[in-house]
């Protein structure tokens, strides 16, 4: 089997020790790559590289450094099959929601090669007549991006296109689970001639390569998607040179259904929210909160749904549920359910292992969800789905924020004054009001309190890799 090397300095290259490791595939548990495992050593040389190309790269046009990235836009596109089977391969994802993750991965390219060209400075007025005040936007400098293995291209992208765009060059670091499709991105950045040193990538142990991109000071910025209490770790470390973090962090989102909502629209909108990627999603639905008066009728639909749906090999074109990424990850589920049924929750349908070979889960619901359950405070990242009633608009806000996290939420009502409330006092940094799939790349993606810091996509994503800078001109 042959070795899928590092990337840094523009070169291919195994990993100093030798080290490699397999990947399996989670429907299958095959392996079906082995892969060259980096360390810190393999690191400090990528960041060099990023160090010493920056100047070059920075002083670029905005139009030039949009023309490579529109350039591995197109190339994507071309691929776009190809990376869409690697993403299944390595971590079991439905081949249509692959292709979907495809071209999400590739507009993040192409809505930053645009946003690049309106990185906008100010003129402000003077206090006297001999001054000029200006402000303008530089690139912070070489970035750290560590990304994660349930959107292993997509979240590569919308770190890559704006760090890119701003003239920063980067230094990535994919999740060991998922390192093919970071792979096959370099291999196409390389054939869209993107400078030497420019784009870096280093695989293997989180702990040493973490640590070298948090401790050498020639990295400026940390950005980081995963657990909170990874991130927790990086935003500590960084602390000591003060560098710049982002930060996109875990979920636990509440989706409300009122009375006065339409159900079927409401129940379809679960589905799509909570089994999408087998509810490895950092926005997915985690706690389902229907209005009492419904209960029963919205219990009907949605079971009626959940049950139709099929698990398979994501190859399958008719998969609409997968495997789990690992066994860790499997029985983290039948923990949670397990608690939950210990604790009075009903079993409306699933509830165990399918029987297919592989990692798989069947498609869950539990009635009757009560808050000392463990599912209703700790991030689950499986197809479970616990649902919990509640009376009032003032009794179901106060429980979907009481959480420590705030990334996503979602309700759905057909009363527009409510729609304005309860969104305004959502403590969640994206909110879904009858629509359970908000992500675009023109907006903002990103978490309150403990679900994060700044923001990816937009306008407001470039600016986190950007230094505002004043000036004073007197003659």
């Amino acid at each position: 089997m042959i070795t899928k090397k590092l990337y840094i300095n523009g070169e291919w290259t195994e990993s100093y020790s030798g080290k490699t490791y397999d990947v399996t595939n989670p429907a299958t548990n095959k392996v079906i790559s082995r892969v060259a495992y980096g360390s810190a050593e393999e690191t400090k040389s990528a960041v060099k590289a990023a160090r010493d190309a920056f100047p070059g790269w920075a002083a670029l046009t905005a139009k030039e450094r949009a023309g490579y990235l529109i350039s591995l836009y197109e190339l994507m596109m071309k691929e776009k099959e190809d990376l869409a089977k690697l993403i299944t391969l390595e971590m079991g994802k439905p081949i249509k929601e692959a292709m979907g993750e495809i071209d999400l991965a590739a507009e993040y390219l192409l809505w930053n090669a645009e946003e690049g060209k309106r990185i906008y400075g100010e003129s402000i007025p003077a206090s006297t007549p001999s001054k000029r005040i200006q402000v303008i936007k530089q690139p912070i400098g070489p970035v750290g991006a560590i990304t994660p293995w349930n959107f292993p291209v997509s979240m590569l992208t919308r770190k890559l296109g704006p760090a890119l765009a701003a003239g920063c060059t980067v230094v990535v670091k994919p999740a060991s689970k998922t390192p093919s499709c970071a792979i096959r991105l370099f291999e196409l950045s390389e054939q869209a001639n993107f400078p030497n040193g420019v784009l870096n990538l280093v695989i293997g142990s989180s702990k040493d390569i973490g640590n070298e991109l948090i401790e050498n000071p020639a990295i400026k910025k940390i950005t980081f998607t995963g657990s909170t209490s990874v991130g927790k770790r990086l935003i500590e470390g960084s602390s000591h040179q003060v560098k710049k973090v982002s930060m996109e962090l875990g979920g636990h989102a509440p989706f409300i259904v009122f009375d006065d909502a339409n159900l079927e629209d409401a129940a379809e909108g679960a589905v799509v929210s909570k089994y999408r990627n087998s509810g490895q999603t950092c926005i997915c639905l985690n706690r389902l909160y229907v209005h009492k008066s419904i209960k029963k009728q919205f219990e009907n639909i949605l079971t009626k749904k959940v049950k139709s749906l099929k698990i398979g090999n994501g190859l399958d074109e008719s998969t609409e549920v997968g495997p789990l990424v690992d066994e860790e990850a499997l029985k983290k589920v039948e923990h949670q359910v397990e608690d939950a049924l210990k604790k009075g929750a009903t079993l409306l349908t699933g509830g165990k292992r399918s029987d297919n070979k592989g990692l798989f889960y069947e498609p869950t619901l539990l009635a009757n969800a009560a808050s000392d359950m463990e599912i209703s405070y700790e991030e689950t990242f499986g197809p479970v789905a616990p649902i919990y009633t509640f009376e009032t608009e003032e009794e179901v806000i106060m429980a979907a924020n009481n959480t420590e996290y705030g990334l996503a939420a979602y309700f759905y009502t057909n009363d527009l004054g409510r729609s304005i409330r309860v969104s305004e006092k959502l403590e969640y940094g994206i909110v879904g009001v009858n629509d359970p799939a908000p992500t675009v790349v023109q907006a903002p993606f990103g978490g309150v309190k403990q679900s994060g810091l700044g923001r990816e996509g937009g306008h407001q994503g470039i600016e986190e890799y950007l230094e505002t800078k004043f000036v004073s001109i007197k003659f």
